[in-house]
Parts: structure tokens; C-alpha cells; sequence
């Protein structure tokens, strides 16, 4: 069964440099190197971000597992349908439905990982994981009425995410008032003490939260003139 592959939109920061780095690894890769071995290695990676993030409890510089893993993460998953496409082997049906799954995955664990440690609470955690599912949604209902995999939003894409939590841990170990800086507030009759790296969640939290609304008020305009009501019909009319 032949299928049209969506159209990737990468319009990132980093997407050129990007781009020449990936297909210079995807040339030097060993021959028993597949996509899904990388696929499975960034898998691996998220899992260790997961991790460092939940033994920082034993110690900060577990921190340093958490930058690891992105690296790894970021390795698999950048490199994998590079590889492919290098070597003319895309399977996008396949490719697509595993890809795609296993970021779901990944991220989950990144966020379960970093609300069991104790820098984040894991309510705030869930919450970035909960939008950002949202956001995928709305990526793969694109892709399905439009033919676009849009994998950028105001020019960052997951590359910059990972370039910045790595930058923010770094941080985070070195500068040890930023690390025990704690706040309290009331809300709704309960204390509820937070630190600088819940306000970093919140601050993510809320600019996802904005590019969501953003695009489904952009896009659902668009769909409304391009799939206008019947002539006689009224603004409830079925869909």
C-alpha cells in the first residue's frame, strides 16, 4: 500500500546546522547501524534523562546522567530517519507509527523522571507532559488534513529543548543558590512551597500552553474558508 508522506516543516534555529551534522553521522554509520537500533538508543537516552532527574535526590550531580541522556536521546532520535533517508531505506507508514510512539514514550519518561526527583513537582511535571501530548495530537491531525508535519513552533523544535534543558541543568549544578532557592505561597488554603526549576516548568508550561491556542485559532480559521457551511445553512449547522 503506497501512502503519500507528510510534508516535515522544520524551520528551527538550529535545523541547518542540524541537518549537515545528522547526514555526516548517517554516512559514517556502521553497516549492522538500522534506524530502529536508533530509535531504540534514543529510547534508552530518554529513559537516563528520566532517571538522573529522579536520583538527584541522592545527589545534583545526577544531573550529569540527565545531559547524557538528552545527548543519547537526541542521537537516536534526530539520526534515525536520517539514516534512512541517507540509504534510501524510508518506511513511512512504519516509520511513522514507530517513531512517533516511542516519543511519546520518551517524553513521558523524561517528565515522570524529572516530577520524581526533587526539583519539580510531579503535578507540574504531569501538566507539561499532559500539553505537550496535546500538542502532538494537533500535530498528527495536521498531518492527516493536510499533508504537513509541522515539527517546529516559533522556530523552536525539539533540538532546542534539548539544547536548553541541558544548558539549565548545567546551571542548576553549578550554581548552587539557583539549586535550593525556595518560595512559599498560599493557594487555596494550602502552602504550597516551589523552587527556580517549578517556575522553569511553569514558565514551559504556560508558553505551550499559548502556542496551542495560537495555532488552533490560526488553523481552525483556515479550515473554516476552506471548508465553508452549505449555502442555506446556519453557524450550527452539522458537521
Amino acid at each position: 500500500m503506497e501512502r503519500k508522506q507528510s510534508v516535515r516543516i522544520q524551520t528551527s534555529i538550529l535545523n541547518e546546522l542540524e541537518k549537515k551534522i545528522l547526514v555526516w553521522l548517517a554516512k559514517r554509520q556502521p553497516k549492522w547501524m538500522t534506524s530502529d537500533i536508533l530509535t531504540a538508543i534514543g529510547l534508552i537516552g530518554a529513559f537516563l534523562t528520566g532517571l538522573g532527574y529522579a536520583l538527584c535526590w541522592l545527589s545534583p550531580y545526577y544531573l550529569w546522567l540527565s545531559c547524557a541522556g538528552l545527548l543519547l536521546n537526541w542521537y537516536g532520535d534526530s539520526l534515525d530517519g536520517t539514516l534512512a533517508r541517507v540509504r534510501n531505506t524510508q518506511r513511512p507508514l512504519y516509520g511513522f507509527f514507530i517513531d512517533h510512539n516511542v516519543d511519546g514514550i520518551a517524553m513521558t519518561m523524561i517528565c515522570l523522571g524529572a516530577g520524581l526527583g526533587p526539583y519539580i513537582h510531579i503535578g507540574l511535571a504531569l501538566m507539561v507532559l499532559a500539553v505537550y501530548l496535546l500538542l502532538c495530537i494537533y500535530v498528527y491531525i495536521s498531518a492527516h488534513l493536510r499533508g504537513e508535519f509541522k515539527l517546529t513552533y516559533g522556530n523552536l523544535g525539539p533540538t532546542e529543548f534539548r539544547v536548553a534543558l541541558i544548558l539549565i541543568n548545567l546551571i542548576f549544578l553549578y550554581v548552587t543558590p539557583l539549586r535550593t532557592f525556595q518560595a512559599s505561597m498560599n493557594v487555596i488554603g494550602n502552602d504550597f512551597t516551589f523552587g527556580a526549576f517549578d517556575i522553569i516548568a511553569a514558565i514551559v508550561l504556560v508558553v505551550l500552553i499559548v502556542m496551542h491556542i495560537a495555532s488552533l485559532i490560526d488553523d481552525g480559521k483556515k479550515y473554516a474558508k476552506e471548508d465553508p457551511l452549505p449555502a442555506g445553512k446556519g453557524p450550527f449547522g452539522e458537521r
